[in-house]
């Protein structure tokens, strides 16, 4: 697998510790994962590496991640991957890079949450501590994440026309109905609150059925916490959304929840066409992506004007 300017081989990483963080270039490597913008490279038992391996956006928000995360981890009630090195550009790969925590867990993509109370409990836990004021200059969401919901419409019409042309749903107009809801609810007027920015399954993981840890903290940021709250729709089984916004506090408001069903909607389309071939041209998703984008989309329609008919394909 490569970057756009150099193969990222188990050979390329054990060099760069050498050369810049020589006290763990003894440590074993191993192949992690590929997501979207990212390699993950396990090193040892508790560290890996993680380096952008498909577009140059992730520079600043790998040195995102390792300013701010440290300072959030330990308030957090859920595992995150701490950023403990810094791995500085060079001629043998030309963008920043870092060494964080390992943390245990398989994605939920793969492994989906079975115990719906207990991980709805901790899901509103881990929200209520991360969405916290964000100071001024808090970093801007890639993308229009985090603000107003009506700057989206057009990529939510270009998504429901290609999943439709796809054949991976059958009845655009009541995923429509769920956005339209969305965008009309009253607007956001508190202050912004540090966001995730990018929670879905393949970013959360479980245990034994249970949430276990969090992670992928590139596109954190500032802004409307519905972006978030939308994770409840993907992540938890049939039943236990309920439970998780009466365990979120602040208690989000109805007009905060509706935001969120659309942000929900967002998300699982477009982890549904990213799990049945790709999207943009872009290969870093997964097969496994779209079953709970299909679930997560029944869900959000059965709540609004009865269920949505999705190809069998990914309807399990």
């Amino acid at each position: 697998m490569t970057s756009p300017d150099v193969e990222i081989t188990a050979d390329l990483i054990a060099e760069l510790l050498h050369d810049q963080h020589p006290d763990l270039a003894g440590l074993p490597l191993k192949f992690g994962a590929v997501g979207w913008d990212n390699q993950l490279w396990r090193l040892g038992d508790d560290l890996a590496v993680r380096l952008a391996w498909h577009t140059r956006d992730e520079e600043e928000l790998l040195v995102k991640e390792y300013t701010l995360l440290p300072g959030m981890a330990p308030r957090l009630p859920l595992p995150i991957p701490v950023p403990q090195r810094l791995g500085r550009p060079s001629d043998r790969f030309p963008r920043p890079w870092i060494v964080t925590t390992w943390v245990a867990g398989e994605p939920a993509d793969r492994a989906p949450v079975t115990r719906g109370a207990e991980s709805a409990d901790l899901l509103a836990a881990f929200l209520t501590a991360l969405h916290q004021p964000a100071p001024d200059g808090a970093p801007v969401g890639r993308h229009r994440r985090g603000g107003p919901l009506a700057a989206l419409d057009n990529g939510i019409a270009d998504m429901i026309a290609a999943t439709t042309e796809r054949g991976l749903i059958a009845d655009p107009q009541a995923l429509r109905e769920v956005w339209d809801d969305a965008v009309t609810a009253p607007a956001w007027n508190g202050p912004p609150v540090w966001l995730h920015g990018d929670l879905h399954p393949a970013n959360v993981l479980t245990g034994d059925g249970n949430l276990c840890g969090v992670v992928d903290f590139g596109d954190l940021c500032a802004g409307n916490p519905a972006y978030d709250l939308a994770g409840a729709w993907l992540l938890l089984p049939d039943g236990a959304v309920d439970r998780f916004q009466r365990g979120y506090l602040p208690a989000a408001d109805a007009a905060t929840m509706r935001r969120a069903r659309g942000c929900a909607l967002m998300k699982a389309l477009a982890c549904l066409l990213i799990g049945d071939n790709g999207i943009h041209g872009r290969p870093g998703g997964k097969a496994s992506w779209a079953p709970p984008a299909a679930a997560a989309l029944q869900r959000l329609a059965a709540t609004r004007n009865g269920p949505v008919t999705f190809s069998r394909r990914h309807s399990s």
